[in-house]
């Protein structure tokens, strides 16, 4: 597939509202993750059902000890981390200085005990 050109916000939210093909969603979400933008990928991945993507993305919030990102991808799956990933989050984050994600980490964790 030619490399795809990262849409505008207005022309993202058309192609997100609009009936977007699900190879087409993938390849855009695909070019989002490339250009270090995951977060934006997730609706992209979500509509294309690229699961192993949405689950790398997973993987890299808990290596980067990003919260959001954790929370973000899981929801487009469909899953809860459960407070095992919560907390080795938590444990990432303080590693990092990431004090905001470490408490929502913490916080989550509680959540899903």
């Amino acid at each position: 597939m030619a490399k795809i050109k990262l849409p505008d916000p207005l022309a993202r939210r058309h192609l997100l509202e609009g009936d977007l093909d699900k190879d087409k969603a993938r390849a855009y979400g695909e070019a989002y993750v490339a250009a270090g933008r995951s977060v934006e990928a997730i609706d992209f991945l979500e509509i294309g059902e690229a699961r192993e993507a949405l689950t790398a993305l997973q993987d890299d919030a808990l290596e980067q000890g990003d919260a959001f990102l954790m929370r973000a991808a899981s929801g487009a799956l469909g899953v809860d981390p459960g407070p095992d990933i919560w907390t080795r989050l938590a444990e990432k984050a303080d590693s990092l200085g990431r004090e905001q994600d470490a408490e929502t980490a913490r916080r989550q964790a509680t959540v899903g005990a």
